[in-house]
């Protein structure tokens, strides 16, 4: 098990390389048992990735260019996403555990009723995406993404990390975000600030949020 810490957030990950775990390589996600287990598949170029009440356990998927993703009930276990491109995806009522996810593109993404514990999106591309109902019941944290004009509506992120991302007009919608972690972030040009109770900030970052709250109010400030 790999373990890396973000602030006050260590998050347990998948060791696909430990000894005695041995990785077959697929050429399909799909199963008529419902489950795929000590897999690796990857560098595929689809037109499109349908995948529905499947269970994803220790693998590793890798360069993965999808034009369309639809994935319903779609449950992963200690599994690797790397350097992928999972377009238009529509990730739904999903739960990912020990999961890491790096490099990849979800831009446009529509994730919605998805349960996070013990996940790491790093160095992803979120533009454009739409978080529903998406709850963090345990670890979880964004590190290096890239989430402008994301929207989060009636998410739980209580105690979620996000760190050196990009938030441009990113818009934080009612929900749950108690110590959400948004230190090491600009966030002069979030949306949504009045929802953002009991979250965690750097002080220099207190004129961010009045910027922002500037900006979203439509504020005119001026002498005259």
């Amino acid at each position: 098990m790999a373990i890396r810490t973000f602030g006050l957030t260590t998050i347990a990950l998948p060791d696909l390389d430990e000894p005695g775990l041995y990785l077959s390589n697929v050429d399909s996600l799909d199963s008529t048992r419902g489950s795929v287990q000590d897999f690796a598949y990857g560098n595929a170029d689809l037109r499109s990735l349908d995948l529905a009440e499947t269970q994803l356990i220790s693998g590793r998927i890798t360069g993965i260019h999808a034009q369309r993703t639809e994935l319903e009930s779609v449950n992963l276990h200690g599994v690797e996403i790397t350097s992928s491109d999972l377009g238009s995806a529509r990730w739904a009522e999903s739960k990912l555990t020990r999961v890491h996810v790096r490099d990849t593109k979800l831009m446009g993404a529509a994730l919605d009723g998805l349960v996070l514990d013990d996940v790491l999106f790093e160095g992803c591309k979120f533009d454009y995406a739409t978080f529903d109902k998406v709850r963090a019941t345990g670890p979880v944290a964004f590190i290096g993404c890239v989430l402008t004009e994301a929207t989060f509506t009636d998410c739980d992120l209580s105690d979620v990390v996000f760190s050196d991302c990009q938030l441009r007009l990113t818009e934080f919608g009612a929900g749950r975000y108690r110590d959400t972690d948004l230190r090491e972030n600009d966030l002069s040009q979030i949306r949504g600030v009045a929802h953002l109770a009991k979250v965690r900030i750097d002080p220099g970052q207190q004129a961010h949020l009045a910027e922002a709250l500037v900006n979203e109010l439509d504020i005119t400030v001026g002498d005259d």
